[in-house]
């Protein structure tokens, strides 16, 4: 585990390297969950790395894991803000080019912002697994059950083993999504923006979304694709990794082919 300083805040951020590497491939940087971390994709970063011979790399956002915390409250604007301020600071501060961004529910839509922006480093491509594109009511009720197993369940010890505060990681996630003022969330209008090759993939039984989330991506990207894993929920990384791994490699393969 290594940190990085952005604002004065130090974001943790580790390194998978593959067994065998293709040279001058660009990296894969993987964007977490709204109570994720880079210890939460377990074993799946260096599975990722070999199988897509890429090196991966992963960081806690600020307040989540190891990294520090800015201090300030949530607002409906946090998705714009971690896509617009954080993200493009970190892959500068990495070094990090052409990127392929992969991100999970949040992250996912953290991805598509910046995608969408125009900012620099241009994304090779995005992956976005289970995202966000506007508030659904399955959303809603996926978080009051979650909200209830969090005050019935150990799942507040076991968060801990991945959040410094897992209080304040859970209270922030849940407080701003079921609050009145982020019903009308919506980043539609971003998707049309998308200018490099983009692959959305959710699973047909994720307990957050529907499928048509989706679907607008994939109707509205100007290059974009959706794949739908079956059986699967909201965590295809953990339900589905080798099918999910293959897909994003199949993805990858093809834009290959499209340049060659």
């Amino acid at each position: 585990m290594a940190f990085v300083e952005i604002d004065a805040i130090a974001l943790e951020y580790e390194w998978w390297q593959p067994q065998e590497i293709d040279v001058g491939s660009s990296p894969v940087v993987l964007l977490h969950e709204g109570l994720g971390s880079v210890s939460i994709w377990r074993d799946f970063p260096q599975r990722l790395a070999d199988a897509l011979r890429r090196p991966v790399m992963a960081y806690s956002r600020q307040g989540h894991g190891r990294s520090e915390w800015d201090g300030r409250a949530r607002g409906v604007d946090y998705l714009h803000r971690e896509a617009l301020h954080w993200l493009p600071r970190v892959l500068e501060a990495l070094e990090i080019e052409h990127p392929v961004l992969v991100g999970h529910s949040d992250g996912a839509s953290i991805v598509l912002i910046y995608a969408a922006s125009g900012l620099v480093p241009r994304p090779e491509a995005a992956v976005l697994i289970a995202p966000h594109v506007e508030v659904e009511p399955e959303a809603i009720a996926g978080i009051e059950a979650a909200d209830r197993l969090w005050r019935t369940t150990d799942w507040p010890q076991r968060l801990a083993r991945h959040q410094s505060d897992p209080q304040r990681v859970f209270a922030a996630w849940r407080d701003i999504w079921l609050s009145p003022e982020f019903r009308a969330w919506n980043i539609e209008a971003e998707i049309p923006k998308i200018v490099c090759p983009v692959l959305a993939v959710q699973g047909d039984r994720d307990e957050y979304a529907t499928l048509a989330q989706i679907e607008k991506i994939a109707r509205g990207a100007p290059r974009g694709k959706m794949a739908v894993l079956p059986q699967c929920g909201h965590s295809p990384h953990r339900e589905r990794p080798e099918e999910l791994i293959a897909v994003i490699a199949r993805f990858l393969d093809e834009l290959d082919e499209e340049r060659a």
